[in-house]
């Protein structure tokens, strides 16, 4: 399919972009991995009058970790961050997302900063945000902000990233000392949008119960999903199947997840249910076996 007619711009520095989103606002698209904007273009699902291409510019990629986070520049491929040692060792549940976005042929384009700012409420890595706490980098031509994941998140494909701002790093804290985490998700195959998917952390403290726990839903609502009661619920519990379940059956209890033509909302809500538990029991599992 061929997509609407737009000018195409290459700059070259984040300055360029920046005067370019300044000039033209919401007609102005950026383009990065493109693993999701080129089929929405094709589509006509978007209809951009000009198109940004970053992919050229100088200062956006790259891993590091400074200050006790593990920092993105956005351009940053999804499949660099899949195979960073760095990665692996200090952010576990982002090792454990990355393998379930798309294919490799999409992780090879796709991009850290691409897949946090289009926030498709179905993708991994807003939930790895969310869980985490990272903090997202906007950029102006007059200022610069950071904003956190639960502020950026607003609705499905929605975001706190204005018309004339580009995201530059997303930072990604580490946890707690000890900590387990575990990202697991359902889908009809592998590499397909997800139907439900968790992020799950168990922190225990000396005596062996759970001193913090975190839990992030995604597929079940316009964003991804914090469960305050759930992790609520487990703290000061032993980490048993019972507790699991007890928690789960607090995640789902409010929920009203969306029927389409993959199933029923309450079929999700089951899957969601059944998925938050393994994903605790998975996370529990490792606690403490992490340094």
């Amino acid at each position: 399919m061929k997509t609407p007619r737009f000018e195409y711009h290459a700059p070259r520095s984040v300055e360029e972009v920046l005067g370019l989103l300044a000039e033209h606002g919401d007609e102005a698209k950026v383009l990065a991995g493109g693993q999701s904007l080129v089929p929405l273009l094709a589509m006509r699902l978007a209809r951009p009058t000009h198109l940004v291409d970053i992919n050229n510019v100088e200062g956006l990629t790259g891993i590091a970790e400074r200050n006790g986070v593990v920092a993105f520049g956005a351009l940053t491929r999804e499949r660099e961050a899949e195979g960073s040692a760095l990665v692996s060792r200090q952010l576990p549940v982002m090792a454990a997302a990355l393998p379930h976005i798309g294919h490799i042929s999409i992780r090879n384009r796709g991009t850290i900063g691409g897949s946090i700012a289009h926030a498709d409420a179905l993708a991994e890595l807003p939930a790895v945000a969310r869980i985490t706490g990272a903090e997202m980098v906007l950029k102006s031509g007059t200022d610069e902000r950071v904003v956190s994941a639960e502020d950026f998140f607003q609705g499905h494909f929605t975001t706190a990233l204005g018309d004339e701002e580009l995201l530059t790093e997303v930072r990604v804290p580490k946890g707690p000392a000890g900590a387990g985490w575990a990202f697991e998700e359902v889908a009809r195959r592998r590499g397909d949008f997800a139907l439900v998917g968790v992020a799950a952390m168990v922190a225990l403290d000396g005596t062996g119960r759970v001193e913090e726990a975190r839990l992030c839903l995604i597929g079940v609502a316009d964003r991804p999903l914090r469960s305050s009661a759930a992790e609520a619920a487990l703290v000061g519990a032993e980490p048993s199947t019972e507790a699991f379940v007890a928690a789960a059956e607090e995640a789902v209890r409010d929920l009203r997840p969306p029927s389409d033509i993959h199933g029923p909302g309450d079929y999700r809500r089951q899957l969601a249910r059944v998925t938050v538990r393994r994903s605790l029991e998975a996370a529990a599992s490792r606690a403490g076996k992490a340094s």
